[in-house]
């Protein structure tokens, strides 16, 4: 017996475009994070940004945090996936370790510092602050969080 399934090239339905964006959650020894204010819009979140198509993931975090903060990591482990639902965006979120280099402003960053914890919650977004938060939780698997751009659904 022969199956035959239809191919579905030409039909007006197609895959939902996404992008891939990276964040390090860069974690001092005294515990503090190193966080970015964007020169974009203003807020306060951890170095990041689109990951290029032909770029290993991890890679992309160093070089995200590095073009952002002149700041060099190492990156530990994958500690949250978070989807903009509005803009079609997944995020990964790493903890990192601080390896060297030096804080400098970028293009992309207009300050550059290293918070607590309690500074994160009140200098950042609820969505930005819940990714740097979980990566500062010993959880064994990352969390998993769907949001809106704003705020978590």
């Amino acid at each position: 017996m022969l199956l035959h399934m239809s191919n579905s090239v030409g039909k007006s339905q197609s895959t939902p475009l996404h992008s891939v964006s990276v964040a390090g959650v860069v974690v001092r020894e005294d515990g503090r994070v190193l966080a970015i204010r964007r020169a974009d819009n203003g807020t306060w979140e951890a170095p990041g940004g689109v990951l290029e198509p032909d770029e290993a993931v991890e890679d992309g975090v160093r070089r995200e945090v590095y073009e952002e903060t002149g700041v060099k990591v190492g990156v530990d482990r994958l500690t949250g996936v978070y989807k903009n639902v509005t803009r079609g965006i997944v995020a990964l979120v790493f903890r990192c370790r601080l390896e060297g280099g030096a804080e400098r402003l970028s293009d992309e960053a207009v300050e550059v510092a290293w918070l607590t914890p309690a500074e994160v919650s009140e200098c950042m977004g609820e969505v930005y602050a819940v990714r740097v938060l979980d990566a500062l939780r010993d959880h064994t698997a990352p969390s998993i969080r769907t949001h809106d751009g704003r705020h978590l659904l």
